[in-house]
């Protein structure tokens, strides 16, 4: 139920950004067009036993609710939205393989494919992800030539378990990498990014292994790898190579970490090492299937955990890049879920000093203390092996 004590007027009046100043949101409808189909959750497979199979959890519905609560919902006057646009073959080329780019072409040219486990590249799909990567472009470009400094790309399908040579984990094309790869070819020289979604974001990560130009920071569930289109395990001992060394870090969180495990890795872990490296732009992508009752995670952050992540962000974006921050969306399968709290991190970006809604649904109890103790071990293996990170 909506909160009737924080109108946007109170809200601003408390202190919060000018309403003039809008977060820009980049959308287009021909995203919807994506279906990866029915099945036993995510599998596609009908044993013939049952009546009713389940959309797969990335499904159009999802989506269409985290659009309508941004239109309909109290965050609106704080909003403004811009239309996305297909991304360019070449520009896909700027993070994935030609090789890789004719292998989805022929796919989609066949009519329908399974990719990988979970991965179906369906009629509508090939159109949907070049939309999703070139909207996410068109966001970073209008923070890149000063048209603001926060941009929010509402996009599927998914991006970040997307390698430059593979699919994987219900993505076909990495927007996100393909928007750091944008920022840097424009002059940027650091980047960081902070993946919150609930698995680690190994695409974005193998894109930037081997570079020191680009951060990747991962807070996720401890998964492992899930077989062979996801070969990295998002522990803490993939921590890049060669002139990347130390600047892939891992933070794979205990199940039910929930707000204070969260809000406690970010300050102890994430906020030291943005501070350490200093980035020109901050990219924060973001995925709401860290919550509680997500179908494909066990995390338990609410909307009070994701609005303080959302304010930590937007801390470090002011401190260490002039504000600008890039968001770029990925996971969330709860349907109605997922939109409150995609509602409540963009809260926390813009800096409301007031919850514009309340959390509409109970929340696992935290076993905080747990969760603590394994980012003080984490902390204490950073010192011990990132070169950056030794001093802290």
């Amino acid at each position: 139920m909506e909160s009737s004590a924080s109108s946007p007027a109170a809200v601003a009046a408390e202190g919060a950004p000018d309403p003039g100043e809008k977060l820009a949101v980049f959308w287009h409808e021909g995203m919807l067009a994506h279906d990866a189909g029915r099945g036993v959750f995510d599998s596609g497979r009908d044993p013939g036993f049952l009546d009713v199979l389940d959309q797969h959890p990335e499904n159009a519905d999802r989506v269409r609710n985290m659009v309508s609560i941004l239109r309909r919902g109290p965050i609106a006057p704080f909003l403004s939205w811009h239309s996305g646009r297909p991304a360019h073959a070449g520009e896909l080329l700027s993070f994935h393989s030609a090789e890789y780019i004719e292998e989805l072409v022929q796919a989609n040219a066949s009519g329908a494919k399974k990719l990988c486990e979970g991965t179906f590249l369906n009629p509508g799909s090939w159109g949907a992800a070049l939309l999703a990567a070139g909207t996410t472009l068109s966001a970073m470009k209008h923070i890149l030539d000063g048209h603001g400094k926060i941009a929010y790309a509402l996009v599927r399908p998914p991006g970040h378990h997307a390698q430059p040579d593979r699919a994987d984990g219900y993505c076909f094309l990495n927007n996100a990498g393909l928007a750091v790869k944008l920022a840097l070819d424009s002059g940027r020289t650091k980047v960081a990014v902070v993946d919150i979604d609930v698995h680690y974001g190994n695409g974005t990560a193998e894109g930037f292994y081997s570079t020191d130009s680009v951060l990747t920071i991962s807070l996720h569930m401890k998964h492992g790898s899930w077989g062979p289109s996801h070969p990295q395990s998002g522990s803490v001992d993939e921590i890049g190579e060669g002139r990347g060394l130390g600047y892939n870090l891992n933070i794979p969180l205990p199940n039910g970490s929930g707000d204070a495990g969260y809000k406690y890795a970010m300050n102890e872990l994430v906020v030291p090492a943005i501070e350490k490296f200093e980035p020109q732009l901050l990219v924060f992508v973001i995925g709401q299937d860290s919550s509680a009752f997500d179908p494909n995670g066990r995390q338990c952050l609410t909307m009070d955990g994701y609005r303080k992540i959302g304010q930590i962000m937007r801390g470090m974006a002011d401190r260490h890049s002039n504000g600008q921050i890039l968001i770029v969306q990925e996971g969330g399968y709860h349907i109605s879920y997922s939109a409150y709290c995609l509602h409540a991190t963009l809260e926390g970006v813009l800096n409301l000093q007031a919850p514009l809604l309340d959390d509409p649904i109970a929340y696992y109890p935290e076993d905080e203390k747990y969760t603590m103790k394994v980012v003080d071990i984490m902390k204490k293996c950073w010192k011990e092996s990132i070169p950056f990170f030794n001093d802290i």
